[in-house]
């Protein structure tokens, strides 16, 4: 199983006492509150638990960009979008309206240069 998302508190405890998790991802607002405490009992266990609160994606294509933001977001995270694809590559009114979704859902739009190290990708 290797590394389990956890939506709270309850989750992640469930979790740690999981055969194969090696790694616990607190992926909730708070979890940050918690991450001490299970850290802890996460040790005794041999697991890992870790917290993030934001996550790098580079995207690939304008395509990529709206399919990714179109996707119900799955995690609370803020995300950096970093573009891997010149801005200027979309429509003016086209980007307003993509980075006015991301700003609605908390995620914002950069250019691909500004990356220093990414999660995820999204790609065609």
């Amino acid at each position: 199983m290797g590394i389990a998302r956890a939506g709270n508190k309850e989750q992640a405890l469930k979790l740690l006492e999981t055969v194969g998790v090696t790694v616990v991802d607190l992926d909730y607002e708070t979890g940050w509150q918690d991450a001490v405490e299970l850290g802890r009992l996460g040790d005794k266990r041999g697991v890992r638990v870790q917290y993030r609160g934001h996550e790098s994606i580079a995207v690939r294509s304008p395509a990529a960009l709206a399919a990714g933001l179109s996707r119900l977001k799955g995690t609370f995270r803020q995300r950096n979008l970093y573009c891997q694809f010149t801005l200027s590559d979309l429509p003016a009114s086209e980007l307003e309206r993509l980075e006015a979704k991301a700003a609605q859902i908390g995620d914002y739009i950069l250019a691909g240069h500004l990356a220093r190290g990414v999660d995820a990708e999204w790609s065609e």
